[in-house]
């Protein structure tokens, strides 16, 4: 009965630090996700900033933007944000699922080490793939390296424009998002002013130029959401699992009490019987 003790106080103990594990885990995720959801108006601003200059630089000259011609030899690129790591729920498989209706031959490039390893099983491969940076100061570099990778792809003509998938998160539940960011619409650009600003370099440059920030500034912008999101699923994930172990908890708690009732029993027990023993004789 002894040894009964020890294994159920050994359990019990397990079972708490567990809970506290789990508990570190959801408070790194809320904080993360906080910072996020914090950046996320930065770098809406930026776009916003960015979007304005290209509209202003439009309009000083006469030629309108020129839009891109699909190359029926090409294909739009997928990007396409999953999670870095586990304990979050089935969030990849969720963005995974959403690719389902689209063409599975579709260039993908796959961003999150554990959204890579699922798609993997799924028979998806990623014509690219990079990790999610652990914290959001990474998410600039990300950026880099994703506008690079998509640049390098457009030049060699292996795709003409690329949509975007990721996650957001509002109110307690997520929601897949997929929008096309490549070519980038000049109609999303707020409407052209009077006011003109001096430009020593040429137009064209100056809009490519700014096209290339606008559009790292979307990636980023799809790359906080995606990483508040992955975050915000870790911590339903670990708010499911600590309700999980409470109950297992309790239950190992009240076991504890009863075997140690049931001890003090049969120690009573066992006195009043060598009690009786000795009065006997």
């Amino acid at each position: 009965m002894t040894e009964r003790l020890a294994d159920i106080s050994a359990r019990i103990e397990g079972i708490r630090q567990l809970g506290a594990v789990m508990n570190a885990m959801k408070g790194i995720a809320a904080s993360r996700a906080q910072v996020a959801r914090t950046q996320m108006q930065a770098v809406d601003s930026y776009a916003a900033t960015i979007a304005t200059a290209i509209s202003s630089a439009i309009g000083t000259t006469s030629t309108s933007v020129k839009k891109t011609t699909k190359n029926s030899h090409c294909e739009r690129g997928l990007l396409v944000f999953c999670a870095e790591q586990g304990f979050a729920g089935a969030f990849s498989e969720r963005v995974l699922d959403s690719i389902v209706t689209t063409d599975t031959t579709q260039p993908l490039f796959i961003i999150g080490t554990r959204g890579c390893s699922i798609a993997a099983a799924r028979g998806l491969v990623a014509r690219w793939s990079h990790a999610m940076p652990a914290r959001t100061l990474g998410i600039p570099k990300l950026a880099d390296d994703i506008t690079k990778a998509i640049y390098h792809e457009m030049a060699l003509g292996n795709i003409d424009g690329l949509d975007v998938l990721f996650t957001t998160w509002t109110a307690g539940r997520s929601a897949v998002i997929q929008q096309a960011i490549l070519p980038i619409d000049p109609t999303a650009f707020p409407p052209e002013t009077d006011h003109r600003f001096l430009i020593q370099i040429p137009i064209d440059t100056l809009i490519s130029d700014l096209s290339t920030d606008y559009f790292h500034a979307i990636v980023c912008k799809a790359a906080l959401h995606a990483f508040s999101a992955e975050n915000e699923a870790r911590m339903a994930a670990m708010s499911a699992a600590g309700s999980q172990i409470e109950q297992e908890l309790e239950a190992f708690q009240a076991t504890l009490r009863r075997v140690r009732q049931e001890t003090i029993t049969a120690e009573i027990i066992e006195l009043g019987t060598g009690f009786a023993t000795v009065n006997g004789h």
